[in-house]
């Protein structure tokens, strides 16, 4: 284990709870943050907050964490259909590494082929997708098939955090 975990989230309208819930439940388990986005300027959440991103997703190496992890909110979106973040995730379980998303988020994962045959969950505007995508979507607040985490929105922060954490623990 690397006790290192790396957060993207949206440059811009990325969800605060989804990103500050499980990252505070990562970090009081001992688990250092890296969090990365499209942009090295300051991004703006939903709810007003700011975060300052350490690196650009793009330099995201799952093998250098133990988790990698998609924050959810409408901004999001920016890597539903993105190459990159696909391939990022890709690479996650392919380095036997946990793989989260949560709130609509689980569609960067469903659009990478991800799902296809896998439990998930996902924040309800999102859930047709997932279906059309071949995943079997769960009405849980978080779900675990294998490696992948999702959770369904900012409600489902806390455990999300915790879910991944059990799944690190387990691999």
């Amino acid at each position: 284990m690397t006790n290192k975990i790396a957060m993207i989230i949206a440059s811009n309208k990325f969800r605060d709870e989804e990103y500050a819930d499980p990252k505070n439940v990562f970090e009081s388990s001992g688990f250092s943050v890296t969090t990365a986005s499209s942009t090295l300027n300051p991004c703006t959440g939903m709810m007003g907050g700011i975060v300052k991103p350490d690196i650009l997703y793009t330099s995201v190496d799952p093998q250098d964490y133990d988790a990698v992890i998609f924050v959810g909110g409408g901004g999001s979106r920016e890597y539903f259909d993105d190459a990159d973040a696909q391939g990022i995730a890709k690479k996650t379980l392919a380095a036997n590494r946990v793989l989260g998303a949560i709130c609509i988020a689980p569609s960067i994962l469903a659009n990478a082929g991800l799902l296809k045959g896998k439990k998930a969950t996902v924040f309800s505007s999102q859930a047709e997708n997932l279906l059309e995508k071949g995943a079997c979507v769960m009405p849980d607040n978080v779900v675990r098939d294998g490696n992948i985490v999702t959770g369904n929105g900012p409600g489902a922060g806390d455990r999300f955090g915790e879910l991944v954490v059990d799944t690190i623990r387990s691999v």
